[in-house]
């Protein structure tokens, strides 16, 4: 008679050699899976391309189209909104306007909608390890320092955009709060290309839901029917900006005589993660060159624009001494501007001829 086991009778024991194959096959399919998919999806990155908004926080596309583009000569745009063209299309944008100056392909629009410095800095670090030995154009847009809530200086607890990039434990953002198992995650996702490629299944065909989510919520779909292989178009406008008007036609209140509150630069956390970004790439041995602005200074009083115009002259300085090429960006007719900050078409015309003309850009064109 054989004694008991101790165990269901659907239940499988693995020896320790099985338990080995199947670690094997575990850690192949975590690697090999997301590079085989780079053969299934197509991504169709013509000279305008940008990372879509629906993926502005998928990184692993990010990294995919990093990793392409920095396969040739090109000259990369790193930045926010700015950079991104958040009112524009893509052939509106500012990389558009800097290839036609070029009369070739040469500029990559990199740009992230919404990424401030803090969280570009993280983008640089984790899916940006392909940038070396380029020739990078960064953009430094002051509105992140205009006030303690733009600067993530504050200590109550605030919304934090791309919380995925921020510092999870240090340097510590104090506006920044997170479940101690969330941050833990957070900071996985970024050395793991499997949990990278899962979240962007997520993100393109699954409305961010994962799997078993999504099969409660349509129980009579088929999940491999939502796999169409096909990414969202770079030209998808946020819903808030149409139609794309001048800031004076639309409701962007003018800021009062000495605001915002500019945050001093010596305390400022965004204007450090933009210190360290462009160590970061200088480190990897690329030419930096530095765009500061284009704001609108049409919407500040005059105390407030004594002050930033302060501050951009302190950037410039600190550029300077760190060798890095730079242009303070002529400000832009009023008509130019949509907002604070970004540049209709005309503008981004504008600023791209300004860049093409200057004497620090011509390494970069």
């Amino acid at each position: 008679m054989k004694p008991d086991v101790p165990f269901a009778s659907h239940e499988v024991r693995l020896s320790p050699r099985q338990w080995l194959v199947a670690s094997v096959i575990l850690v192949a399919a975590f690697h090999f899976l997301p590079v085989a998919w780079k053969q299934v999806e197509p991504l169709e990155a013509g000279p305008d391309y940008r990372v879509p908004l629906p993926l502005a926080e998928d990184y692993w596309t990010f990294e995919r189209y990093c990793d392409e583009a920095c396969t040739t000569d090109k000259t990369l745009l790193l930045g926010d909104s700015v950079v991104w063209g958040h009112f524009v299309t893509s052939d509106e944008s500012l990389s558009h306007y800097l290839n036609e100056l070029a009369a070739r392909p040469r500029f990559v629009n990199l740009g992230i909608d919404g990424i401030h410095p803090i969280a570009l800095e993280g983008l640089v670090r984790y899916y940006g390890g392909a940038i070396q030995s380029r020739a990078v154009v960064l953009n430094c847009n002051l509105l992140w320092m205009s006030s303690p809530e733009a600067d993530l200086h504050t200590a109550k607890e605030a919304r934090v955009q791309h919380p995925q990039l921020v510092p999870q434990f240090y340097p510590q953002v104090p506006c920044y709060r997170e479940k101690l198992s969330q941050k833990l995650g957070m900071a996985v996702a970024r050395q793991v290309p499997f949990l990278g490629w899962a979240s962007h299944l997520r993100t393109v065909y699954f409305d961010h839901d994962d799997l078993p989510t999504w099969t409660i919520e349509h129980p009579y779909e088929n999940p491999l029917a939502q796999v169409t292989l096909r990414l969202p178009s770079p030209d998808v406008p946020p819903q808030s900006t149409s139609p794309a008007l001048p800031w004076t036609q639309r409701d962007v209140a003018k800021f009062r005589p000495g605001l915002p509150h500019w945050v001093e630069l010596e305390t400022s956390l965004q204007w450090a993660a933009l210190r360290r970004t462009i160590t970061l790439l200088q480190q990897r041995d690329n030419r930096v060159f530095v765009v500061i602005g284009p704001f609108n200074e049409h919407l500040l009083g005059p105390q407030s624009l004594t002050v930033y115009r302060r501050r951009q002259q302190q950037v410039q300085t600190w550029l300077q001494e760190h060798d890095v090429a730079s242009l303070i960006a002529t400000p832009l007719p009023t008509e130019q501007y949509a907002d604070s900050s970004h540049p209709l078409a005309t503008g981004y015309a504008g600023l791209a001829e300004e860049l093409h003309e200057h004497e620090g850009f011509k390494e970069f064109r």
